[in-house]
């Protein structure tokens, strides 16, 4: 982010013209660069040079299915990226080249490894067994509660979908109200007494107001984000529930003819 606003900056400040191909290539060379210098010798012994032993992680990471997955080592300690690595396969011959480059690592650091961590994929632990003997091996908390709350988790699955169906026909409301702004406005009638007065500004913005709320609620069945404390389903839960009591206190407004502080949306 910051190199290409700088590029930008160069580009109005001193008529640089650069192609979005040229930014690409130079940012590719300074995150280049950025890895050297991280993991230069010098570097590492300064930055670990009160620290008595380190302790490792490894995790892989799968940007889409289909894609290599990159592996990343991790030191906790100074919570310090040491190295990433794309792999075809999880094959324990493939991973096993992985620690062994941490194992390099730390004996070139001079530090004893403490503990590591991990999903606990069957890859890893044989491969640490053999290259790290002795040392613990636990299990990543995130992984461990993923794991423990499979079958909550599995609930609120299914708790989302009956939800999905359950809430319905906002396109067709949408279809609705996109169609009435179309029409002509009709011609204003004389209000009756003690009715509130509907201008066409008005009624646009009730109309507004109607596609804001199909907008939200498409934004709540769409969200999955969410993990093992926070299962996406209950969440989904509470935000519909605040649709619901926005939406009845505008009913209130509606009946009443006027905005109150006790039933604003």
């Amino acid at each position: 982010g910051l190199v290409g606003s700088e590029m930008c900056i160069r580009d109005s400040t001193y008529q640089i013209r650069l192609s979005a191909d040229a930014i690409e290539t130079y940012m590719h060379r300074y995150q280049q660069m950025l890895a050297a210098r991280r993991q230069a010798p010098g570097q590492l012994a300064a930055a670990y040079a009160d620290v008595e032993a380190v302790m490792l992680a490894i995790d892989g990471l799968q940007p889409e299915k289909g894609h290599e997955t990159l592996y990343v080592v991790r030191e906790l300690e100074r919570k310090r990226v040491w190295f990433a690595e794309p792999l075809l396969s999880s094959a324990t011959t493939e991973v096993q080249q992985l620690l062994v480059q941490a194992r390099v690592w730390a004996e070139r650091l001079g530090k004893g490894v403490r503990l590591w961590m991990s999903d606990k994929q069957d890859a890893f632990v044989r491969g640490i067994a053999a290259e790290f003997p002795g040392v613990p091996h636990r299990y990543c908390a995130n992984h461990f509660l993923r794991d423990v709350a499979k079958p909550v988790l599995e609930a609120d699955s299914r708790a989302k979908v009956q939800m999905r169906h359950t809430v319905r026909g906002l396109r067709a409301i949408e279809r609705e109200v996109l169609a009435e702004q179309r029409l002509p406005a009709p011609p204003r009638l004389p209000e009756a007494a003690g009715e509130p007065t509907r201008t066409p500004a008005a009624q646009e913005g009730r109309r507004d107001v109607v596609l804001d709320y199909c907008t939200a609620v498409r934004g709540i069945l769409n969200d999955d984000q969410g993990g093992p404390l926070h299962p996406p389903g209950l969440r989904m839960t509470a935000a519909l529930g605040e649709v619901r009591a926005s939406l009845q206190r505008n009913l209130e407004v509606e009946k009443g003819g006027q905005l109150t502080s006790a039933s604003r949306v």
